[in-house]
């Protein structure tokens, strides 16, 4: 069982989700919150698996909640549940630790599959949500683009096509496939990706490879 925690300060779509989920076996809806700072209280008592969180909520966001759980909580895997009018919070979330995000209408079987894919290891970083939302920050994107940061000239060709698939979303049997590499080989570029540019995990380099351009998208 997956213990859940569903986060939202909308009760109809707080009380929607939570028994669309406890409809599934696999998943256990341990309990729910209203905001950033409850979701991080009732966390800290419950110890979930996994937190669906909503971003734009009163007194403390999802963002400010998504660290302060994954701060405390790192067996606890944030995903989060957003409009794509949030883009910028969205990869505000994703720097602090949040493993991936969702739209808040996306089907109960298209969630379970992420919060599965979460609790394996995975991310959840949907191109085609990401696409769209990279058109709205286009602006800031072309900014980093022009100001990247020099620690990327520590990077190897093949580490730079590691980084560029971790931005589209893809596991290391997918960047195996992609770039004709064992899963392995893979593993161990990842591994020198975050120490070399001193990120926390692989959500981190997705997000930075999509901020600095190293990922791209085409309309």
């Amino acid at each position: 069982m997956i213990k859940v925690i569903i986060v939202d300060d909308q009760p109809l779509i707080r009380d929607g989700l939570s028994a669309l989920l406890k409809l599934r076996p696999e998943l256990e809806v341990v309990g729910v919150a209203s905001n950033g700072m409850e979701a991080y209280e009732r966390s800290m008592e419950l110890e979930p698996d996994i937190v669906l969180m909503d971003i734009r909520m009163p007194q403390t966001n999802g963002v400010v909640g998504t660290k302060m759980i994954t701060s405390q909580l790192p067996n606890t895997k944030v995903l989060m549940l957003t409009t794509f009018q949030d883009s910028e919070l969205i990869f505000s979330a994703l720097e602090e630790g949040a493993s991936g995000y969702l739209l808040k209408d996306m089907s109960a079987d298209m969630i379970t599959n992420a919060i599965k894919t979460v609790q394996s290891g995975g991310m959840v970083l949907p191109p085609e949500i990401t696409a769209q939302m990279l058109q709205e920050l286009k602006g800031e994107k072309e900014r980093k683009v022009s100001t990247s940061p020099a620690v990327l000239a520590d990077l190897t060709n093949r580490e730079r096509d590691v980084l560029r698939d971790l931005g589209y979303g893809k596991n290391n049997k997918e960047i195996a496939a992609d770039l004709f590499i064992t899963e392995g080989t893979v593993k161990n570029h990842v591994s020198n990706i975050i120490s070399k540019l001193e990120l926390r995990d692989r959500t981190q380099a997705a997000v930075f490879a999509v901020r600095y351009g190293i990922t791209t998208f085409t309309e």
